[in-house]
Parts: C-alpha cells; structure tokens; sequence
C-alpha cells in the first residue's frame, strides 16, 4: 500500500476513494478516526489518508485524483454578447444554453 494524499475531512477522503475505486483502483480511506485526538497529536498527522493497495495502480490513481479534482473549464461567448467562463452551462445575463460544439 501506498499513501495518495491527505484530505481535509473524512468526507472527502471517503468521496476521493469512491471516484477512484469507479476507475477500478483498489484505495481506502486511513486514519479516518484519529480527528477526535487533535491536540495531543499533531493536527496534521490526524488529517484522513487516501492510500492505493497495489503499487503499479499508483501513478494512475495520482492521474484519476488530479482530473477530477481540477475538472476543464469552458468558455465561451453568449448570444447576448456576455463572456461566460466556469463550469457554467447556461448565460448567467439571458438564461441561453451554452451551445454544442
């Protein structure tokens, strides 16, 4: 086994190993119970951990993770002139879709 990353919380240590065992890695979530002794421990040390049981599924696990958490980001030009930019489908100004390539 070998450790992924850190999360913030263990809600998305348990939403990162979901989109991860999706793609068929093998991970779990560790330390996911040591927030409650913060404190006498380092807080960092008792953040949860994403880990990736086999080694040759490392490297595209690191790939899987760094997609999802950095998704691509359109923009494009509304009808009614407004610049739209974000993951946003719809013009904020007139409410038009966003059109098909």
């Amino acid at each position: 086994m070998q450790r992924l990353t850190q999360a913030t919380n263990f809600a998305i240590a348990t939403l990162w190993v979901d989109v991860l065992r999706a793609q068929g890695i093998a991970a779990s979530v560790q330390r996911q119970y040591l927030g409650g002794v913060a404190g006498e421990l380092p807080p960092d040390q008792c953040l949860p951990e994403v880990w990736v049981h086999e080694a040759p599924q490392f490297e595209r696990a690191q790939q899987v993770l760094a997609d999802w958490r950095n998704p691509p980001q359109h923009r494009w030009f509304c009808g009614c002139g407004e610049l739209v930019e974000g993951g946003f489908e719809q013009c904020w100004n007139c409410g038009l879709h966003m059109p098909a390539n």
